[in-house]
Formats: C-alpha cells, structure tokens, sequence
C-alpha cells in the first residue's frame, strides 16, 4: 500500500486574515485610482473593474467555498483508475446538509487520526452506511452478505478483511463486539470508505488503532460530521471532463 496523500484545496486560504489581506489589497488599489475627475473614464473602467473583484472575493471565500462549492486537485492514486493524479474537481458542500451520503457516491472528508495523524482531507467511496455488515474475501466486497458489483475498482483486494474479534471507533476506545462471523458492522453515525485502487489505498480496512487495553484494534469507520462534501465531477484537465461515479 503506498502512501496516502492529503488532497490539496484549490485557491485554499487556511487563515481568514488572509481573505481580509487579500480585500485590503483591492480596497487600497481602488482608493489609489480613485477618479479625482469623474470624467476621466479610463479610471472609470478600474474601478468597476475592481469593484466587481471584491464582489468576486467576497462571494466566492464568504459563501461559496465554505458552503456550497469547491475545487480539489487529486496528489495520489488511491482512487485508480476513476481519479488520477493531477485530476481538478468539483466537491458540492451542501449536498448532505439535507441527506445521508448513498452507497457508491464518492465523498472528500477530513481523515481522522487514526487514519492520517495529520487529519488531511481524503477522498475515498463510500461502501457501508449505518446497520451494513461487510466483509472482504475471495476477491470481493460482501455488503450483507451479498457481493457487490463493482466495475469502478483498478483491480480485485488481495487481502481479507476483516481477521479480528473486535473493532474500535476511536484511538484510545473501547473494544467492541463489532465483528460476527466475519463481518463488521458499521455503527450510528459513521460510514465505511475504500479507494478503487483497493490494494493501494489508505482506507478503512487498513486503519488500526490502539484501544483503552493497549492493544492494536481495527478502527476503520469515519464519522459523519468529518464528511466535507460529494465529489461531482472532474473540470481539469480537459481530456478527462467528467462527472464522477
């Protein structure tokens, strides 16, 4: 398994005085070429100009990205062969403000320590919801019991999963009968993720954590309030303009 990187914002201000500095600068440029004569139209033009950029600021960092829109560029193959690296995509915010994520839809959140301690943004699928038993064995994905079909994936898992008696929901928690027969249950309030590249991807069957007795249990869900958005569809490069699925 190769190791995973965090997706990377697009125009991605972490510090709000940064949009405060950034209008600053228009604000004071526009006072610069203030008309001192009406008349003089050229200085006109600027300052429309400039108006309609600190519009521009203030709509796409004060409502846009933070709640309805926003782009990601795609650093690793974990998502092979539906995103690539270098892919550009559109992630709608607002989507589950009113529903649950589906099975399939592919979701960027920001990953939980036990996943990456640097609590990245990821960008996995989405394979088991609250109540789902799931399981992997002979090359497949079982959800409740039955294969899933799945012509998304860059190849079969080499692996089974999942081998333990118990599973965690947190680093440092309890060990919990959430394992039967060799299928763990997904609990209230969190989902089960994968990447396509199932046997290269840092997802929910490879994530361990220690449990309050000390020792390494798998820990692999993530809570529902960490999901940031529904990837929509890939913008750049123009070669690979697509809606995702």
């Amino acid at each position: 398994m190769t190791g995973e990187q965090g997706l990377s914002s697009l125009l991605a201000f972490t510090n709000p005085w940064e949009i405060v500095l950034l209008l600053a600068g228009f604000i004071a440029v526009r006072l610069a070429v203030a008309p001192l004569d009406a008349a003089k139209r050229s200085r006109a033009y600027s300052l429309e100009f400039i108006d309609s950029g600190i519009i521009a600021v203030l709509l796409i960092f004060c409502i846009v990205r933070p709640f309805a829109l926003q782009a990601f560029l795609i650093p690793s193959g974990s998502m092979h062969p539906t995103l690539l690296e270098g892919d550009r995509i559109f992630v709608n915010k607002m989507v589950y403000f009113t529903r649950w994520p589906k099975h399939g839809e592919i979701v960027v959140f920001h990953a939980p320590p036990w996943a990456d301690p640097q609590e990245r943004d990821f960008i996995k699928r989405i394979i088991g919801l609250p109540g789902d038993r799931v399981a992997v064995h002979d090359g497949k994905v079982f959800r409740n019991g039955q294969p899933m079909d799945e012509p998304y994936i860059a190849e079969k898992p080499d692996y089974d999963w999942p081998t333990d008696q118990f599973a965690i929901l947190k680093a440092g928690g309890k060990p919990m009968p959430l394992i039967h027969d060799g299928e763990i249950t997904v609990p209230q309030d969190m989902v089960l993720v994968f990447g396509d590249n199932r046997n290269q991807s840092n997802d929910g069957h490879a994530w361990r954590a220690m449990g309050s007795d000390g020792n390494s249990y798998p820990c692999p869900f993530v809570p529902k309030e960490r999901i940031i958005g529904r990837a929509m569809f890939i913008f750049w490069p123009p070669g690979r303009l697509a809606v995702t699925r």
